[in-house]
């Protein structure tokens, strides 16, 4: 059975605060959903995102040694799929 990687990476609860902010910003304007979240739930989304996207990629990808732009594009694909969920669990 292959070894799972880390789901954290080198930057830093800075950096997951920084990239997250920004990613969830991102992913809140993909998904429609921007007006309703303002910057504080943008930043814990795209933290919360950054978590579900390394999990979900440290089964394929060496995701510790990722840098700042693996760890963006993590937290921008963990981020929609939070939304997606959220969007599916309140209609």
């Amino acid at each position: 059975m292959a070894e799972r990687s880390t789901t954290t990476t080198s930057v830093g609860i800075i950096g997951y605060i920084i990239i997250g902010g920004l990613a969830g910003w991102i992913a809140s304007k993909f998904m429609g959903t921007d007006a309703q979240m303002g910057i504080v739930l943008n930043v814990v989304v795209g933290v919360i995102g950054a978590f579900l996207g390394g999990f979900l990629l440290s089964f394929a990808f060496d995701t510790a040694s990722g840098g700042w732009f693996f760890t963006f594009l993590t937290a921008l694909i963990g981020s929609v799929i939070l939304l997606f969920i959220v969007k599916r669990l309140r209609k």
